[in-house]
């Protein structure tokens, strides 16, 4: 059921979405709704309902790129509606697809303590895509897209366990790490979420430590 509504707002978001160069594009919506299926299997998710949300999360990201202003995820909502009217998706299913994306970066470590159990996959599966060898890539691609320094080493790299999503702002796309990606494996809400996160997370470091012996020409 999941892909025939798929198919019906692929266009409309293939086309809000073509210019994106910071990762988050229309391969990263793609891959954040496979790993929420791969969730609901598991955590007892409405497939239909998160799988939709997860597709069309950032057209927020969109929106704050056109304006140059920050744009909520609840002030996409109008946009999200208008593409799922082309569908024949209930009222009460459109209603629990906008509050999935509306509440998707209200993350409990911020203290916004969310419980239901679709937006909550719906943060692991997002969260997950920015970690590992797909995470280190995007990273990159979103540090180059606003002109962040790969690595600033004359600011001391720390490991933040109380990172923010309001205080991220980086001196480079390595303190990006260590400041959230990091962490981000501590604060999955699902126990199927961790386990992937732990593997992903272990990668990432392989990776940072051999970026930092290249750059300082260890090897």
């Amino acid at each position: 059921m999941l892909e025939k509504y798929i198919e019906v707002i692929k266009p409309y978001i293939i086309d809000l979405f073509k210019d994106d160069s910071s990762g988050h594009d229309i391969s990263h919506l793609t891959r954040t709704m496979n790993i929420t299926i791969n969730i609901c299997d598991k955590e007892n998710g409405d497939k239909l309902i998160v799988g939709i949300a997860a597709f069309m999360h950032d057209i927020h990201r969109i929106m704050q790129n056109e304006t140059g202003k920050f744009v909520s995820p609840k002030e996409s909502l109008s946009k999200v509606r208008e593409i799922l009217s082309n569908t024949d998706l209930s009222e009460d299913i459109i209603n629990k697809i906008c509050y999935c994306i509306e509440y998707h970066e209200n993350y409990n470590w911020n203290g916004n303590n969310v419980s239901d159990i679709n937006t909550l996959i719906l943060q692991d599966a997002d969260n997950l895509d920015a970690i590992g060898a797909i995470g280190i890539g995007r990273t990159f691609s979103y540090g180059g897209a606003h002109n962040v320094l790969m690595y600033d080493e004359e600011t001391p790299l720390n490991n933040d366990k109380d990172y923010a999503e309001a205080n991220g702002n980086d001196p480079s796309t390595i303190h990006h790490f260590y400041h959230k990606l990091f962490n981000l494996a501590n604060n999955m809400n699902t126990k199927t979420a961790k386990e992937q996160a732990i593997a992903r997370t272990e990668f990432m470091k392989e990776f940072v430590n051999e970026f930092l012996d290249e750059w300082h020409g260890v090897k």
